[in-house]
């Protein structure tokens, strides 16, 4: 098992990678203890540990409420260095109104399948309706023909447009530019095509990317880790 040093900057993904994935970003399920776990470790390396997400920050607000010292969601769109600070938003063009109406249509078309807006861009799921995937991915790379601002990427069971330019490597380079992050050692953890950016920025930057599957094996698998780094 890999041992955490206290010069260490932890940058976690959240869904797959601390919480268990679920049929919808609703009803997903934080383990009791995960607070807690994750509040002793952010102690233990004096405050350097962030959640970096695709969700919104009110999400990680709700799911794990007063426990990283900075988040940064929607794929580094938006961040925030200090619990309670003001939150940075990279500038990026909003999706058409009609792109939206468009995934609204789609997903009713495929009962089981979901829209979840972002404030700059939108996912869909198909998690329940597996047999979307392919019509949804179609669809979607027609809708960005020609339009140079966004970017479809793949994630479980779903396809997300996002902006251009804005991913989770970007992220961990604002975030290791400031306190209590700067001149540590970053270790970015994830499970999904998504945090890939991240794990290269960690790499670059001297530190590590971890993938879940490969060091971990499971979700379960981190929080073990993160409760036994985070015991004195």
């Amino acid at each position: 098992m890999i041992q955490l040093p206290d010069t260490a900057a932890l940058l976690l993904d959240l869904d797959g990678t601390l919480i268990d994935l679920a049929a919808t970003p609703d009803s997903v399920i934080v383990p009791q203890d995960l607070p807690a776990t994750l509040i002793a470790l952010r102690d233990r390396l004096g405050g350097a540990l962030a959640i970096v997400t695709g969700r919104p920050i009110e999400a990680v607000d709700h799911l794990l409420p007063n426990v990283a010292t900075a988040v940064a969601g929607e794929h580094g769109g938006v961040i925030r260095h200090t619990p309670g600070g003001l939150l940075e938003r990279a500038p990026s063009q909003p999706v058409p109104q009609a792109w939206l109406d468009h995934a609204d249509r789609m997903s009713a078309a495929f009962p089981g399948s979901l829209v979840e807006r972002k404030a700059r861009g939108y996912v869909l799921h198909y998690r329940q309706a597996p047999e979307a995937g392919p019509v949804f991915e179609e669809a979607l790379k027609a809708t960005l023909d020609g339009w140079p601002h966004h970017r479809l990427i793949r994630a479980h069971m779903a396809w997300e447009i996002k902006p251009v330019g804005i991913d989770k490597g970007t992220a961990v380079a604002a975030l290791m530019q400031r306190a209590p992050f700067a001149g540590r050692m970053p270790i970015f953890i994830g499970d999904d095509v998504t945090d890939e950016d991240g794990m290269r920025e960690a790499v670059t930057r001297g530190g590590l990317g971890l993938r879940v599957a490969e060091s971990f094996g499971t979700a379960g698998g981190v929080r073990n880790w993160v409760r036994e780094q985070g015991r004195p």
